[in-house]
């Protein structure tokens, strides 16, 4: 985080089967070890799946998913005197959309983990089962 100058936030190419830049987003953070290829057929199997299942829109589905998932609040250390406290602080929309992403991925290999089928398989049902909003971090 530099102090003089902002940033410039680079701009990410909507992907080539849906033409969400949302997709690309989650594709480039599912992403391994730079193999975009093998991100791309998590992601599109877990979309297709949702499709399968659902119905309906698949971007549809996973926004709606980030959506249940992202935070509104956060709690940031203030020192005052001698004591810090954790004051409530507003989260940008930006950094609200990267949370969500980076938590359900996480989410979803947690789950991996725990079943034999890998993520692959947990990355399919994990934003349906959030767009339900039946999920509880179990």
């Amino acid at each position: 985080m530099p102090r003089r100058r902002e940033v410039p936030v680079r701009e990410i190419l909507p992907d080539p089967k849906f033409g969400s830049t949302v997709v690309a987003k989650f594709m480039n953070m599912v992403m391994v070890d730079g193999k975009k290829s093998a991100a791309e057929k998590i992601v599109y199997r877990a979309l297709e799946s949702v499709v399968t299942n659902k119905g309906g829109d698949p971007t549809e589905v996973l926004e709606k998913a980030l959506e249940n998932v992202r935070p509104s609040v956060e709690v940031k250390s203030r020192r005052v005197g001698g004591a810090t406290y954790q004051v409530p602080v507003e989260v940008r929309a930006v950094r609200q959309n990267a949370l969500a992403m980076r938590w359900l991925i996480e989410a979803a290999r947690k789950r991996g983990e725990k079943s034999n089928g890998g993520s692959k398989q947990s990355l399919c049902s994990l934003p349906l089962v959030i767009y339900v909003g039946e999920y509880y971090g179990s």
